[in-house]
């Protein structure tokens, strides 16, 4: 394991929300955030309505940029995201996680804390010098994000869709070389 289990899940959460936007987009109707939930079960006020769901889509680009920044600027952008809420950190344990740091209010809007716990996840990424393991996927048609959490530093797509269509192509590269 790379980083605690819940900054794990704050980072999984996070791109999995920004690679939604990708076509075909994945948060357009309210089953989207249903889904969207029944992967990431967010304790706290869900809301489940067209305003929270727009927060969200609108939240996306400011994830990405908050991901993909060079480590420096990754810092900017979490300490602005932290300087916007009103922070009330405490110690809570639900569900399967054991103790694990709430940093604001459960009351907050869903995408408020999303953007926090993204901003929580971020400071181990920064602390340890790991946002290498985030990154663009590398099929050339794909501008997904890829997370990887693997030992060996192995990821390098954003699904086995990707992962797929680049093994066909090589393998049929190689078939035509001989």
């Amino acid at each position: 394991m790379v980083f605690t289990d819940d900054t794990e899940e704050a980072l999984r959460a996070a791109v999995w929300l920004v690679n939604s936007a990708e076509e075909p987009d994945t948060l357009a109707s309210g089953a989207d955030v249903e889904g969207f939930l029944d992967e990431f079960p967010y304790t706290g006020r869900i809301d489940r309505d067209a305003d929270e769901r727009a927060a969200l889509r609108a939240l996306r680009p400011r994830l990405r940029g908050m991901l993909l920044a060079p480590r420096d600027e990754m810092v900017d952008r979490v300490n602005a995201a932290l300087a916007e809420v009103t922070l009330t950190p405490r110690l809570t344990r639900h569900g399967d996680l054991d103790w694990h740091l709430h940093a604001v209010a459960d009351d907050h809007p869903l995408p408020e804390r999303i953007l926090v716990e993204t901003a929580m996840a971020l400071i181990d990424v920064v602390r340890a010098d790991e946002g290498s393991r985030i990154t663009v996927c590398d099929d050339a048609d794909c501008t997904a994000i890829a997370l990887d959490l693997s030992r060996n530093r192995s990821k390098r797509y954003c699904s086995t869709t990707c992962a797929n269509r680049n093994a066909v192509a090589a393998y049929r590269a190689r078939r035509a070389a001989e």
